[in-house]
């Protein structure tokens, strides 16, 4: 596993990251087992939300952290907060929602602090100083050590930073080999078509520029949750290359599909969301795996993108 450095304390954390939006239907044993597997192969980064599970996936962490308090220390533990979901959803990065929320996922999760919270979604009713208070709230309380967004464009980056007094640490986005617009906007600079529409404000780019880690999710779907692209008959040519190279350097085709997001040249780390141990131990492999440049194009061609 191979590792890099993060936030203010430029913790080690793992390229892979444990994505617990789906453990809400396991038992306290299957997530305590899951959390084990993952430790045991160099993962120590763990993400969840005030949402996933509607609060279930925190507490269910929070009961295994609580019979194995020694596990805390070995694990980074981000949650992410400003989506609510009453009558229908929408987003509040008010103070008084992000203190709530905090305090809700520290109850759950049975811990008195997160290593990173991340604002989830952008919020168009954003009040910045709303934010900046409190995020400071927050860090001298010793409630949260380090701070990020999800999904933000630079300038939401940038309007941020105006009030925050905190370095935004973190951006997650959605990257896979079969779901690519801030790279084909890249690629196809000064051209017309759609695919030259930059619709992320060079959000990737941003990320490298200000030394953020980018968390891609959704690494092994194509579109909006629309799927698993391997071994789906969908991308048979994306799979033949997969497959191909899993069998060159003798990983899985997901653990390839993940070293192709991984081999962005940037501060990368690759949130899985797995409930299954052996297929985690599948995927952590993926870091073991550097691809060439000709390899990594290969993929991004084989998914049905082109190049001018």
């Amino acid at each position: 596993m191979k590792y890099i450095p993060f936030g203010q304390e430029k913790k080690e954390l793992s390229e892979i990251v444990l994505g617990m939006m789906r453990i809400s239907d396991k038992s306290v044993k299957e997530v305590e087992e899951l959390v084990e597997t993952a430790l045991s192969v160099g993962i120590n980064a763990f993400d969840l939300a005030d949402i996933y599970g509607g609060g279930r996936c925190e507490e269910l962490l929070g009961q295994v952290l609580n019979n194995r308090p020694d596990l805390r220390e070995k694990m980074w533990i981000q949650s992410k907060c400003g989506i609510r979901i009453e009558e229908f959803t929408y987003f509040d990065f008010s103070k008084d929602y992000i203190l709530e929320s905090v305090d809700g996922i520290l109850k759950r999760l049975q811990v008195d602090y997160l290593d990173s919270l991340l604002l989830h979604r952008p919020d168009a009713l954003m009040e910045v100083d709303q934010v900046a208070q409190a995020f400071d709230i927050l860090h001298k309380s010793g409630k949260v050590r380090d701070f990020g967004v999800s999904n933000q464009n630079p300038m939401m980056m940038e309007l941020l930073k105006k009030e925050v007094k905190q370095p935004l640490s973190i951006n997650q986005l959605q990257l896979s080999a079969a779901f690519t617009p801030g790279f084909e906007a890249g690629f196809h600079v000064n051209m017309e078509g759609d695919k030259a529409a930059v619709r992320d404000g060079s959000a990737f780019e941003y990320c490298k520029l200000n030394d953020m880690v980018i968390q891609a999710w959704s690494v092994l779907q194509f579109g909006y949750f629309k799927g698993n692209f391997v071994g789906n008959e969908k991308f048979q040519q994306l799979n033949q290359v997969l497959n191909r190279l899993a069998l060159k350097y003798g990983v899985s085709p997901s653990a390839i599909a993940i070293a192709w997001v991984l081999r962005y040249p940037a501060k990368m780390q690759a949130v899985v969301g797995t409930t299954n141990p052996k297929h985690l131990i599948e995927a952590s492999q993926a870091s073991n795996v550097n691809l060439t440049r000709k390899e990594w194009y290969e993929i991004y061609l084989a998914a049905g993108n082109d190049l001018p």
